[in-house]
């Protein structure tokens, strides 16, 4: 079992930059690959980006891709999402997920992940 807590979330302004964090509990953390979706208010819940359990391969949405940057610390149980030139379409619950498969061939999938956080919300004005 993996618990994930979300962190790092608030309002922003566009333009502006922030860093999520999910701190992970469990000793395999390392072994899973890690994601971040997010779910505006009447939309279904999106992927943003995610990493593989070594940190050797990132993937991320077109729509976020060179403004944000997905990491992980292993030896912290952390994973982290630096989100810079924030939009106000950046607006959003962000939501930290885990996969338990040693293979993961759809990362960008909800149904590739196994335990989810509860998510952040993130406020972008413009």
């Amino acid at each position: 079992q993996v618990q994930l807590v979300e962190s790092g979330g608030g309002p922003e302004q566009a333009g502006g930059s922030l860093r999520l964090s999910c701190a992970a509990s469990g000793r395999t953390f390392s072994r899973y690959t890690m994601g971040w979706f997010r779910q505006a208010p009447g939309k279904e819940r999106e992927f943003v980006a995610a990493i593989t359990w070594s940190g050797g391969r990132t993937y991320y949405a077109d729509s976020v891709k060179g403004r944000f940057t997905i990491s992980r610390d292993n030896a912290k149980n952390t994973v982290y999402l630096q989100m810079n030139s924030l939009k106000p379409e950046d607006t959003a619950v962000y939501y930290c997920a885990a996969a338990s498969a040693l293979y993961v061939p759809f990362p960008s999938r909800l149904t590739t992940y196994d335990y989810w956080g509860q998510g952040t919300q993130v406020t972008v004005s413009s």
